[in-house]
């Protein structure tokens, strides 16, 4: 028989390889191909709009991934916002199960952040310097949706609402995490409403002033993680709490870390001392009775 002749076996192969072209298979599968009258994927994302933001001002080649760290990670950051205000509202309201599954939520965002870190990392100092001259002092120092997110955890600071007097509507969005609760005002008010004795210094005070440590604190904490079976939500609350501080820092850590690696020692564009100021804000706890009493325990 010739080689060349086409049996009933080759005939079944060609047809079945043929059904496996990509083209048969979207066919097949009867996947929408026209969307000239509905909703697409890009449409819905407003993809227009995302993908068309990144304008680079400079020739330099990596001012590209400049942007494109720093536009992703305020992306991040409005969800983290998001998660975060519902969270302190769902503490407020007593429903912590709700609470719990958004502030797991926030800490894999942080890692998120963590990560970006790593891409950022790749730009070179020469990299930067080519670039650096066109961000004039526009810096992430001047981030609204991270000072919102800094305010939300407690970390009060009147100062840093000067940045955005500028914009009334941006500013309204700071100062509003500035006056309200924070995070850990919350929890605390919840443990002193389950009958856990909280000072009224700490449920009932001037909520922008910065948090100020307490002894009387730690020991209401240290009643809930004695007993942990009695108060099994709010020990699990304590350690989200922990989870999100512990996330925050790796990202603070790995901010100082990709900095002091891209600019050394040099002023920030926003007029901080870059990396000194960085590595001060490694200082800053969030939640310090939490940590502190495990050396108690």
């Amino acid at each position: 028989m010739c080689p060349f002749s086409n049996t009933p076996a080759d005939k079944a192969a060609g047809d079945a390889k043929a059904s496996a072209l990509p083209e048969s298979i979207v066919h097949e599968e009867r996947a929408q191909l026209d969307f000239s009258k509905s909703m697409s994927y890009g449409d819905y994302l407003q993809l227009d709009a995302i993908l068309t933001a990144q304008k680079p001002l400079s020739p330099a080649h990596d001012e590209m991934l400049f942007i494109v760290q720093h536009q992703t990670s305020e992306l991040w950051m409005k969800l983290m916002l998001h998660e975060l205000r519902a969270a302190i509202a769902h503490i407020a309201n007593d429903e912590l199960q709700m609470a719990f599954k958004m502030l797991a939520r926030v800490s894999k965002i942080m890692e998120q952040l963590v990560h970006a870190w790593d891409v950022l990392a790749t730009m070179t100092p020469p990299e930067y310097t080519a670039m650096r001259p066109y961000l004039g002092q526009s810096s992430g120092f001047q981030s609204y949706q991270y000072r919102s997110i800094e305010f939300a955890l407690g970390n009060k600071n009147r100062a840093m609402l000067k940045p955005h007097e500028h914009r009334a509507n941006l500013l309204a969005q700071v100062q509003a995490a500035y006056e309200a609760p924070s995070l850990y005002d919350e929890a605390l008010r919840l443990l002193a409403r389950r009958g856990i004795p909280v000072p009224a210094s700490h449920t009932d005070r001037d909520w922008t002033l910065p948090y100020s440590e307490s002894e009387a604190v730690e020991q209401a904490w240290l009643v809930v993680y004695r007993n942990p079976k009695e108060h099994w939500d709010l020990y699990q609350l304590g350690e989200e709490l922990t989870d999100l501080e512990d996330a925050f820092r790796l990202w603070r850590f790995r901010h100082v870390t990709t900095v002091e690696r891209v600019i050394g020692f040099k002023r920030g564009t926003g007029g901080t001392g870059g990396v000194s100021y960085l590595r001060k804000m490694l200082d800053v706890v969030l939640f310090p009775e939490i940590w502190r009493l495990r050396t108690d325990l």
